[in-house]
């Protein structure tokens, strides 16, 4: 009896891991790129609800999850939607390949995994776990977000985005959006008169100009990162007009108002629309969802390491809101995010998974 043993544990966990890496695959075969998210959203709350979940989707799509029914509170903030570019999901030399593996179906998945093994296990004692699996983030309105901090009020929260699964990332730098667009009469070009391709390009380098003033003598998180993303020129015959569409990452304590004065100055006869404005956030080191994580990765063989990202995610929208200690957590390598060699190590995976499951039993 007793030789059998090792075998019947065996195969529980062979059980398990092969119910995680189809939980996995399958949110990550369902192609749900933002305002698409519809049948991910669906075969998460079907999922969640066969693994005892009290799951939903909520009044804008998201996909909800609830077990336990204790004081505390802990919230779970991941996001269904990927960015476009689809390719095909496969396995290879023990990574699962396609889009969102990384960003951020990996993560959602892992928490949503160990939750259940708290559950089966009987240690969810007095906590209640909160799963959203949230819409539109990668679409910059993160309608999903704004909705969920509207419904819940966590006592902590782990946001669902790639850190690696020996680290915790503790900040995000800002986001403004901004269109100029300049309508100028047709000349012609031995006029000697600019073109409005030539004065949105002159526009460009003097945001670049400033940019590099601010930026002088200052780290990486603290710096002002202009991009351009799209350029659009076109004529009419009569009028010619270009449009240029910029983002601008923002750090910590920035002005803002600031920023939009100085385009606006700089902008001349060029118009400005500003969009998808979000405050940078650095949260803080002492409080007890950080050393539950640090406790969890080095009782893993880990060795964990704070992070802080140049981009956005939803923390940026719920921080302000939710004023509980906050983190954001998961398996992969953030590199790869939004590119066609997307792809997780399946290790990692359920390496985060344990993770995961010690800090809520931690908690």
């Amino acid at each position: 009896m007793n030789s059998m043993a090792p075998n019947s544990v065996s195969d529980v966990n062979g059980r398990q891991k092969a119910e995680e890496l189809d939980l996995l695959q399958g949110a990550v075969s369902i192609y749900s790129p933002s305002l698409e998210e519809e049948n991910a959203s669906k075969f998460l709350v079907e999922e969640m609800a066969r693994r005892g979940f009290r799951a939903f989707r909520d009044e804008v799509g998201n996909a909800v999850g609830i077990l336990g029914d204790g004081e505390k509170r802990i919230a779970f903030l991941g996001h269904i939607d990927t960015v476009r570019g689809q390719f095909d999901v496969r396995i290879e030399d023990n990574k699962l390949y396609g889009r969102g593996a990384v960003d951020a179906k990996g993560t959602l998945c892992a928490f949503i995994c160990a939750a259940t093994r708290l559950e089966e296990a009987g240690r969810l004692r007095e906590k209640t776990l909160i799963v959203i699996g949230a819409v539109e983030e990668e679409a910059a309105t993160s309608k999903g977000a704004r909705y969920a901090m509207t419904q819940f009020q966590p006592d902590f929260c782990i946001n669902g985005e790639p850190s690696g699964w020996d680290a915790i990332t503790l900040g995000y730098k800002g986001r403004l959006l901004a269109k100029y667009f300049l309508r100028l009469p047709m000349t012609h070009t031995a006029s000697g008169a600019k073109s409005a391709c030539e004065r949105g390009f002159e526009f460009w380098q003097s945001v670049q100009q400033g940019a590099a003033e601010f930026n002088t003598g200052k780290s990486g998180f603290e710096r002002l990162d202009p991009s351009l993303r799209r350029i659009h020129s076109d004529s009419d015959g009569n009028y010619e007009h270009v449009d240029l569409w910029m983002g601008f990452r923002l750090p910590v304590g920035f002005d803002v108002s600031a920023l939009k004065r100085n385009l606006l100055e700089i902008a001349g006869e060029g118009q400005l629309q500003f969009s998808g404005e979000e405050t940078a956030v650095r949260m803080g080191k002492s409080n007890a969802l950080v050393r539950a994580f640090l406790k969890s990765i080095r009782s893993s063989g880990g060795d964990p390491k704070f992070k802080v990202k140049t981009g956005t995610s939803d923390m940026n929208v719920v921080a302000p809101h939710w004023t509980c200690p906050m983190v954001a957590y998961g398996p992969g390598d953030s590199t790869l995010d939004h590119t066609p060699q997307e792809h997780l190590e399946l290790e990692e995976y359920f390496r985060s998974i344990e993770i995961l499951e010690k800090v809520l039993v931690e908690l």
